[in-house]
């Protein structure tokens, strides 16, 4: 069912077992895990079905440290949360990620990669996902293409690994129907959480405040609460509830907000295919993605490089993903840009005040560009490619002074503080990627299949130009995972240390990122959080509530 706020009569309370605050990716997760295990919830929700300026405005703030971008685009404040806007990417972490590597420090996580398999298994439904492979070998046999094959990589020291996309799904589209429909579960629109209320004990949430744009209050009480709004706004919340505690909710130790991480994102160097692997399609994310040549089992997959677990261990690096980008007629243009653009739009990204009109008028503005870039896009014409690069995302090194704070002199229409995001990355990052690509420039020259041109080290020096300054709009780590308060927000059951029944759902609990894409890992991970609280519920549970015919005008 689904509730405008906007309509609800001012100081209404409503009562349920499970409040659930955020509809992203891990906020619906849970909801339909609530629905399956006939516990009543309710999900609070700051936008509608669809954005708008005034909502979209309160996840703004203040970069200050490397130059950031964290609002528009990256995040959308609506019913599917930041699934409005990504591409689908799909691998489970690696082994070693979950491990504690003694040349990483804060690394490590409280269980390993097998306590998370069965939910990962499960995420393949969820994220309408194929085979629960993610083996090479499987993939090429199944697309039986020569121009979709694996690289030999003879030495050791560099393995291949697949990627699976995601449609990719829209929850808010996609399980609009099962959650208007639900009997267990209330979806509160337009529900902007702006306290945590707790008792005197400071040890368990009573309630929370939650007031609309419109100027509507209302309380919602539960015996459970989730927090499920992203790794930005997680740690904002927590640190903006704290009329108990002056530094906010699980903030003892001084930890809300610190170990921001994203996986920051770089082109590199310059490759000069042999004739023999000049076509192949599989590493290349001009052409692996969501590329139907590169697909089986009604899946699009990529292949990515990278180093050996025995490698990461001798150099002591940390662990990346490599593949490579061409570099096609006219990139870059205001026409190619806007030809990509229009193309996100198809795949139903939030892209914020996009126009469909003004990229029209550039493409005409700019047609040998707009030609080019997506001729050679559709056509896939190797004699128009300009160059090859290496494209490269690096696991950020945990770091407490990477961090969101609050704004002491800006607000939010609802008064909530902004945040200020520091991210920070470290030296272990630049000689993580300057290794990798020798590394991986290395092997391919060793195999013939390519010559390579890498760019200068970048350890020791500033950050190139050339980083993507959104890095790869994956927060992770404000309040992250560790079984000591002293080193975590949150336990290995995602309950923050100290508090007896608020839990956080999604990627700000990530101890440490890997090189993969967080999605598919945070929706796992809620899996394995539905799993506990339905074991503290025991079975569905009767709520004395608010009758919704009284809350509704």
């Amino acid at each position: 069912m689904f509730i405008d706020t906007r309509n609800v009569d001012t100081d209404s309370i409503v009562k349920t077992t499970v409040c659930i605050i955020g509809a992203g990716v891990a906020g619906i997760t849970m909801a339909l895990e609530m629905e399956r295990f006939g516990i009543d919830a309710c999900v609070l929700e700051s936008g509608g079905l669809k954005p708008d300026s005034p909502t979209r405005d309160l996840y703004r703030g203040e970069d200050i440290g490397l130059p950031y971008i964290f609002a528009d685009g990256c995040r959308s404040r609506f019913l599917g949360g930041s699934s409005n806007c990504w591409g689908g990417w799909c691998r489970p972490l690696d082994p070693w990620d979950f491990e504690k590597r003694d040349w990483i420090e804060h690394s490590g996580w409280p269980f390993s990669l097998d306590e998370l398999m069965p939910f990962y298994e499960r995420t393949h439904e969820l994220l309408k996902l194929g085979p629960k492979n993610f083996d090479p070998a499987y993939w090429e046999k199944a697309i039986n293409r020569p121009d979709v094959k694996r690289m030999p990589l003879p030495s050791g020291r560099v393995r291949d690994t697949i990627s699976q996309f995601s449609p990719p799904v829209r929850f808010g589209k996609l399980y609009r129907n099962e959650l208007r429909n639900s009997r267990h579960v209330r979806v509160f629109l337009h529900a902007n959480v702006i306290d945590i209320e707790t008792k005197k004990s400071s040890q368990s949430v009573s309630s929370v405040k939650v007031a609309t744009l419109t100027g509507r209050k209302m309380s919602v009480f539960a015996k459970i609460f989730v927090l499920a709004t992203g790794g930005i706004e997680n740690a904002r919340l927590l640190l903006a509830s704290n009329k108990t505690h002056a530094n906010g909710l699980g903030n003892a130790n001084g930890l809300v907000g610190r170990f921001f991480m994203d996986h920051p994102r770089m082109q590199s160097g310059s490759i000069r295919f042999s004739k023999h692997w000049a076509t192949n399609k599989l590493f290349d994310i001009k052409y692996h993605y969501m590329n139907s040549a590169v697909s089986a089992h009604g899946i699009h997959i990529a292949s990515q490089l990278a180093l050996t677990p025995e490698v990461l261990k001798a150099e002591r690096l940390l662990n990346a993903r490599v593949w490579f980008s061409s570099v096609f007629p006219g990139e870059g243009s205001e026409g190619a840009q806007a030809l990509f653009r229009c193309k996100q739009a198809l795949l139903k990204k939030e892209q914020a005040g996009w126009s469909l009109s003004r990229d029209i008028a550039s493409m005409v503005s700019h047609p040998v560009d707009t030609v080019g870039y997506g001729f050679t896009r559709f056509f896939h014409p190797r004699s128009l490619i300009r160059d090859v690069k290496f494209q490269i995302i690096v696991e950020p090194e945990p770091n407490p002074n990477s961090r969101v704070t609050l704004s002491t002199t800006n607000k939010d229409a609802l008064g909530i503080p902004r945040v200020q995001v520091d991210w920070k990355l470290g030296s272990a990052v630049q000689h993580t990627l300057d290794r990798t690509l020798a590394i991986i420039a290395e092997e391919i020259q060793l195999t013939g299949v390519a010559d390579v041109k890498l760019d200068p080290c970048i350890e020791g020096k500033p950050w190139p130009s050339s980083l993507e300054k959104e890095g790869t709009w994956h927060h992770m780590g404000t309040t992250r995972m560790h079984d000591s308060p002293k080193q975590g927000v949150v336990d290995r059951d995602c309950k923050v240390h100290g508090m007896t029944n608020l839990y956080i759902a999604g990627s700000s609990v990530f101890p440490t990122a890997g090189a993969n894409f967080p999605t598919i890992t945070l929706a796992a991970l809620t899996f394995k959080l539905g799993q506990h609280i339905h074991h503290i519920i025991h079975e569905p549970m009767a709520v004395v509530e608010t009758p919704v015919e009284t809350l509704v005008a």
